[in-house]
């Protein structure tokens, strides 16, 4: 239809509603024109004029803005031809396609599903406003990392069908660094003592892993809150920051920060007052608040107050409790009145105790982990207690937990728990590399969750320069319902100590046994068992005096049953990478009479784990080891002793390497080691990674010391250097770089060491 007969058809229609406003214009029939995608169901249903409805000039206008409201079309005329009502449509192009390119530091996926959100997606109507709304929301996005010159360009190409497809452009240029920090108003403490707050920064020697000094409107907003948490836990009630200005150099490469400050006063603590409805008794609760009179006010230790008294609260069913702090703010005095009002509202019991998520895993397994009890009050302690034991079990990826009121008891919750589940069994067949052992073909099965009972099984094949190892483990950690657990297991290994420059001796060793745990409390667990094996010792063809000595005077084969009692405590919040708590084991082995060598080995081990500010962690290990025989046996087996040196003990050294050594100057282990590690581990400025990477700056001491040996401070070895740990697809890989302080002339020192697929 030409341009020519529309205006005419469209006269037809407006001197039909305007000639005859009063006598009805009747639609006899109803046409559609120029559909391609859009079915004509889609319209009618749309359409406010049906076949038989008189229309006037306020209907007509009506119809045309229901159908552009919908969105489908970019042009719509209504015609009448007789009665005949003519509907003319263009339809807006279907988007075909969406490519983005040029974008490093914006994740595509990401941005395409904030795009389908609006309505930019493939399959859906194009609409040129909505384009333009992205490009301003995507520059919006790239000045907030500090990218001003940043250059965002977008092309509509026209398909068949009437189809586009979209592309936009992405040329996110030179990143902004922070030139300058100013910080205007501040008396009570300098420039640097402040800038040592932020995380943002002028660029530094490690700014290029850390990017510290990139701007971020998120960094800069979360800098400024910490300095005013900084103030105010030291007491400047009044602090304000009156103003913060971000300016841009021309060339759009340098920013300069200031920040206007108000400081105001330092306050004290002149009283704290504890009220309302306590519950427990009133010493109980004045022994948690931090804050004294006299004090520094600190909003830290306020916040830690309430806390600990709602938590407190918590303990006694008291699962909503508030604890409101009052202040009452004297500014001629300086001074703050601190009245901490309990309202712990009602007493809640716990209806019933859900579980979701866990397809694979049967119920009762998480239910023997629950700490809190059906139908018993509720404890907030309890509960997150239990959400931290199935965390702890190492089959979930994530572990939430929710107390929903029962509707219409409000003393009443349920306790629900969601998990996501992961993988819990593992089948690897790899090749991995040690420089201690060399080469290492490794295959294993193992499954921590057997079939959703919680039971653990594997089976594991390792073949090195130093070991070949076949084993077969099985373990209940629920043996009895109160969990006594019980593992059996088989091994056997072929050990070439020449291989790896040890004392020139190999063994060939079969074991198996049995072992049970029974625990104690939350954190302590104590295990005894009983361990067969037989051993057979071959002197190599240039073994030391010491290992023929002590074939000939013990013989070469052995069959030893030993019996073994340990205790550990284990408080750390993760297995892997933990950032809290403290883990200790003291072990006995004790090889009984009858079996040809009778000898005993104790050892501690101790690794404690804290906190540090700015998201770093400090970890300090130690580990001593004793042994010695009796009975019939004249010291410990050579083949039982203790090395020191390694990736995984004293680093710079070369593994096994700290030992007294034999006749021929090689390494042969000592009854008594001691060792000791303290790391500061540095977060990894990234989300994608801060769960699989950790790097650290360590100090190690320790040395291993034979029978005849004085132990003495000046012969333990010590070295300072950094590591990198990274849970690889491959497996475990760690490195350090360490630098001996104290090595001796005989001391075999290796700066660099690494190892993967074999921890």
């Amino acid at each position: 239809m030409t341009r020519l007969q529309r205006l005419g058809r469209g006269l037809m229609l407006l001197a039909a509603v305007c000639m005859a406003p009063a006598a009805a214009f009747e639609v006899t029939d109803i046409q559609l024109e120029g559909l391609e995608r859009i079915s004509a169901g889609t319209v009618f249903n749309y359409l406010p004029i049906k076949i038989g409805d008189e229309v006037d000039s306020a209907d007509v206008s009506k119809a045309i803005r229901t159908l552009f409201k919908t969105g489908f079309f970019s042009d719509v005329q209504l015609l009448a031809e007789a009665n005949v009502l003519i509907v003319v449509l263009e339809e807006r192009p279907a988007i075909s396609e969406i490519d983005i390119e040029g974008n490093e530091l914006l994740e595509t996926e990401p941005l395409l599903e904030g795009l389908a959100g609006i309505g930019l997606a493939k399959g859906r109507v194009f609409k040129r406003a909505l384009l333009e709304q992205v490009e301003q929301e995507l520059r919006r996005q790239y000045f907030g990392q500090g990218q001003y010159s940043v250059r965002i360009e977008s092309t509509v190409t026209p398909l068949g069908r009437n189809r586009v497809a979209i592309k936009i452009i992405v040329t996110e240029g030179a990143t902004a660094k922070i030139r300058q920090i100013n910080i205007v108003g501040n008396e009570a403490f300098d420039d640097d003592a402040l800038r040592d707050q932020f995380k943002l920064s002028t660029p530094t020697l490690f700014s290029f892993i850390s990017n510290n000094d990139q701007y971020s409107k998120q960094k800069l907003a979360g800098d400024l809150e910490t300095i005013r948490s900084h103030y105010l836990n030291l007491g400047y009630i009044n602090f304000r920051i009156s103003s913060t200005q971000v300016s841009v150099s021309p060339d759009k490469l340098d920013i300069y920060i200031t920040i206007n400050v108000s400081e105001g006063e330092q306050f004290t603590i002149s009283e704290v007052t504890l009220t309302g409805d306590l519950i427990v008794p009133a010493n109980e609760l004045v022994d948690l608040i931090q804050s004294r009179p006299q004090d520094i006010f600190s909003r830290q230790q306020v916040t830690a107050t309430s806390r600990l008294l709602s938590e407190r609260l918590g303990e006694e069913g008291y699962a909503f409790a508030n604890v409101n702090t009052i202040p009452k703010i004297d500014n001629e005095k300086n001074t703050v009145a601190l009245t901490f009002f309990v309202d712990p509202g009602h007493q809640v019991y716990v209806r019933r105790i859900n579980f979701s998520g866990n397809s694979k895993t049967r119920d009762e397994v998480l239910r023997r982990e629950m700490r809190q009890i059906e139908s018993a009050r509720i404890s907030t302690a309890k509960v997150s207690r239990s959400k931290e034991r199935l965390q702890r079990l190492g089959y979930f990826q994530d572990v939430n937990v929710e107390t929903p009121p029962v509707p219409g008891l409000p003393d009443q919750v349920d306790v629900n728990y969601s998990v996501v589940e992961q993988a819990s069994g593992n089948i690897v067949a790899g090749i991995g590399f040690s420089q201690s052992q060399g080469v290492i073909l490794n295959a294993s099965v193992s499954q921590s969750n057997f079939m959703g009972s919680g039971k653990q099984v594997s089976f594991a094949i390792n073949n090195s320069d130093l070991n070949q190892t076949y084993s077969f483990a099985f373990t209940n950690p629920f043996f009895t319902v109160d969990g006594v657990s019980r593992g059996f297991n088989i091994s056997y290994r072929e050990t070439d100590a020449d291989e790896v420059d040890i004392a020139r001796y190999s063994t060939d060793v079969f074991s198996t046994g049995v072992t049970y745990g029974i625990p104690v409390n939350e954190f302590d667990r104590v295990r005894f068992g009983l361990r067969y094996e037989n051993t057979v010792l071959t002197p190599g063809i240039s073994a030391s005096d010491e290992v023929n000595q002590f074939v000939l005077d013990n013989g070469d084969k052995f069959d030893t049953i030993s019996a073994n009692v340990s205790w550990s405590h284990d408080s750390r919040n993760k297995a892997i990478f933990p950032t809290r708590g403290d883990y200790q084991q003291l072990s006995l082995d004790l090889a009984l009479p009858g079996g040809g060598l009778e000898f005993y080995k104790a050892q501690y081990k101790l690794e404690s784990v804290r906190p540090l500010p700015w998201g770093m962690t400090v970890s300090v290990k130690g580990e001593i080891g004793y042994g010695d025989g009796y009975g019939d046996t004249n010291g410990l087996p050579l083949f039982e002793n203790f090395f020191a040196g390694g990736a995984r003990s004293v680093r710079g050294y070369e593994d096994f390497s700290l030992s007294p050594l034999d006749t021929n100057g090689d390494p042969l282990g000592g009854n008594l080691k001691t060792t000791g590690s303290l790391e500061v581990y540095i977060p990894i400025p990234s989300d994608k990674f801060k769960n699989s990477v950790r790097i650290g700056a360590f100090f190690d001491v320790g040395n291993a010391f034979g029978t005849n040996d004085k132990f003495a401070l000046s012969e333990l070895r010590s070295s300072v250097g950094v590591s990198g740990i990274w849970i690889s697809p491959m497996g475990p890989m760690k490195l350090s770089i360490a630098t001996p302080i104290n090595a001796q002339a005989t001391d075999e020192t290796q700066s660099f060491q690494f190892a993967l697929g074999a921890f």
